[in-house]
């Protein structure tokens, strides 16, 4: 049996807390699975972890993405080979708001 003791005004409050509306049924069930949920991390407690370093995910993870590389021009030129129309360093387009 457990030897945490979860209370119907704890119940109340994560209710609360979760917008949940429990019937007595589910109210039980909820105390139930809390209590084995508070048993489980109790045993994880018992783990020594001493030397053991801290981490924030199971598998090692690396930055993908590229280096910031300072390059020559924002390639505009070579972009704006491909346009219809130019003007003013842009793409010349159809007016599509009256005004």
């Amino acid at each position: 049996m457990s030897t945490h003791k979860i209370t119907d005004e704890v119940i109340d409050y994560v209710g609360i807390l979760a917008k949940l509306e429990l019937n007595e049924k589910q109210r039980e069930k909820a105390k139930h699975d809390m209590e084995e949920m508070l048993e489980y991390v109790d045993k994880l407690n018992e783990l020594d972890t001493e030397n053991i370093e801290p981490m924030t995910h199971i598998f090692p993870i690396e930055n993908v993405f590229r280096e910031d590389v300072v390059t020559c021009g924002d390639g505009k030129e070579a972009t704006l080979s491909n346009a219809p129309e130019k003007k003013d360093d842009g793409f010349k387009v159809p007016k599509t708001i009256e005004g």
